[in-house]
């Protein structure tokens, strides 16, 4: 039986959306203002589709106006721009998300710099990534999944990780990068692995944190992980397993969860760990947007 503790990311979620639907009530009660979230989706990919639902879903049940533009795949990118800058000028939505992957035949950095700054609840703008890199992260609208990973990080270590080594594999600009600001801003002693890194094995078994985010299944093993660390996977991949002779998709992290969680003290699972975080994070940074 695995040693580490499970760290119940759905339960975390609940919580979260729980608080946030009490001051959703207050908001509107004292100042007269409901939440609202514009999400934006190009093309008819199944996985964004289910990430919207959800999304959709979570912002309805935490009182929010929630709107959802659904664009066919072809739609040309001064389409999507006009429609971005409806939702910049519009004073009922207070967060604007564009769901990614977006189709090749768009620019994707210019449709996410076209959202305004204290609208980009995804936390994709340069001015926001600019806030959260030079440490003022109160100000900033942090990405919602690095800002999920350090919540669970929290629960487990407390808010100071002096003294505490960081590995972080995957280098993305949603995940990787602003994980590494907010892992420093806690004082954690943090690197910064990818592809080229040599010895990776190596450098993992010195984490007391272990944030895996690099998208290929089950890729950290179990002897990679130092005894007691805290391992976060942020992956989440589909592969085909046989079951009774049938073949079947099955979701999996970037970590092996059963080898892992012998080492481990804690470890989230897939799903039900950073996912549902992400979703909620996604919803507390909306409802900054329209507090402020």
């Amino acid at each position: 039986m695995p040693t580490a503790e499970r760290i119940d990311g759905k339960a975390k979620a609940a919580e979260i959306a729980e608080s946030i639907r009490k001051d959703v009530a207050v908001l509107k009660n004292e100042r007269g203002i409901t939440p609202g979230l514009a999400v934006v989706i190009v093309g008819h990919d199944p996985a964004s589709q289910v990430y919207v639902r959800n999304k959709k879903r979570t912002a309805e049940s935490c009182g929010f106006h929630s709107v959802l533009h659904e664009l066919d795949a072809d739609t040309r990118q001064d389409e999507v721009l006009d429609l971005i800058a409806e939702l910049n000028n519009d004073p009922a939505v207070h967060g604007i998300l564009v769901q990614l992957p977006l189709p090749k035949h768009l620019d994707e950095q210019l449709v996410t710099q076209s959202i305004v700054p204290h609208k980009d609840v995804d936390g994709f703008h340069f001015e926001n990534i600019g806030r959260l890199t030079a440490g003022d992260i109160d100000n900033a609208f942090v990405p919602c999944t690095p800002a999920g990973c350090m919540l669970m990080i929290e629960d487990q270590l407390g808010r100071d990780l002096s003294g505490l080594n960081a590995v972080i594999v995957g280098r993305s600009n949603i995940v990787g990068k602003p994980m590494a600001a907010l892992l420093l801003a806690a004082n954690a002693t943090v690197t910064i692995c990818h592809s080229r890194t040599k010895e990776l094995p190596q450098v993992a078994r010195h984490a007391d944190i272990l944030v895996a985010a690099v998208g290929r299944p089950e890729m950290i093993r179990g002897d990679w992980v130092k005894p007691g660390a805290v391992v976060i996977d942020v992956g989440i991949n589909r592969i085909e397993v046989v079951t009774d002779g049938e073949k079947r998709h099955r979701l999996t992290g970037d970590v092996a969860y059963e080898e892992a969680a012998n080492v481990a003290a804690a470890i989230t699972p897939v799903p039900g760990g950073v996912g549902p975080m992400t979703i909620a994070m996604l919803m507390a940074n909306t409802l900054k947007s329209a507090s402020s």
